[in-house]
């Protein structure tokens, strides 16, 4: 039982990694063209193309925030519970716990949307499934080192 919280704490870290820089969706255009863009891709592809504010908010809502939730959860994980630094991740990972699925649902639009329109197929990648795992792992964490934190009545 000891071996839950770093194991995942281990296994979010890389899913949130492989999430990243592997492919998320297929795209197939006219039978000839593919495209599978992985999230750096996605960020980096926006901002070439003049979306800075886009690409910032993505690259915010999908690499930073995830990223910041789970030094949190390894620091809530490691540290011993003194006071200052208690409160401010009691307040900082439900916030960021908010978002964490965001662009999971966001990918999941774009591929429902390149369905419906006929213009191209999309099928999912390895990325999306990493990437999702790595949310459910660290939202786990997070349930596991604070199980009332959240909820209704929570301080």
């Amino acid at each position: 039982m000891a071996l839950i919280v770093p194991t995942l704490l281990v296994l979010s870290a890389l899913s949130l990694a492989f999430g990243m820089v592997l492919p998320l969706v297929l795209f197939e255009k006219l039978y000839f063209f593919a495209e599978t863009p992985s999230l750096l891709g996605i960020v980096a592809s926006l901002w070439a193309q003049g979306n800075q504010l886009l690409a910032v908010i993505v690259g915010l809502l999908s690499i930073v925030f995830p990223i910041v939730k789970l030094i949190g959860v390894a620091f809530e994980a490691t540290s011993q519970g003194d006071g200052k630094h208690d409160r401010l991740l009691a307040g900082l990972l439900p916030l960021l716990a908010r978002w964490s699925m965001m662009d999971v649902m966001l990918v999941a639009l774009v591929i429902v949307a390149a369905k419906t329109t006929g213009i191209a197929s999309a099928f999912t990648q390895p990325g999306l499934w990493f990437y999702a795992a790595s949310a459910v792992m660290t939202s786990l964490l997070q349930m596991r080192l604070r199980p009332y934190a959240g909820g209704r009545g929570s301080v």
